[in-house]
């Protein structure tokens, strides 16, 4: 049984620790679990401006994109200048994430096409603008 409040404000310091001590202890049980439920996972396709595709997955689509434009990483995406978001999907397990990554790498180049037009008929960079400051009107960025 969890002492109660006046309990352990009224010099009880090995019981107040120990009611302490467990609550902090569910607390970040239960803020593993609502970050564990809020998490997200995406799978995305980059294109270059010649159009080369490359299919990837990450648990966070702003800094992956950061790291595609900048060239972070070396290797495929990197060499041919993968860096502008086409398409991407959101998922709540890395599970569903990882198998539609691996659908989307299966399918055939067309079949690619087909779904990023399908969603982005124009191939706009979907992620060209995050991360851009923005201003008010009479305001300059240059100023901030």
């Amino acid at each position: 049984m969890l002492p109660s409040k006046a309990s352990a404000d009224m010099g009880c310091p090995s019981t107040a620790r120990s009611f302490a001590k467990r609550n902090d202890r569910f607390a970040q049980d239960d803020m593993t679990l609502w970050v564990m439920e809020q998490k997200k996972y995406w799978t995305y396709i980059v294109s270059s401006r010649s159009g080369t595709l490359y299919v990837g997955m990450c648990n966070n689509i702003e800094r992956r994109m950061r790291e595609h434009k900048s060239g972070a990483f070396e290797g495929f995406a990197c060499t041919y200048h993968c860096n502008r978001l086409v398409y991407f999907q959101s998922f709540d397990d890395v599970r569903k994430a990882i198998d539609r990554e691996k659908q989307l790498k299966g399918w055939r180049r067309q079949k690619k096409i087909a779904l990023i037009e399908s969603m982005n008929p124009r191939w706009a960079d979907l992620a060209e603008k995050w991360g851009a400051q923005m201003a008010f009107v009479g305001e300059s960025i240059k100023s901030r």
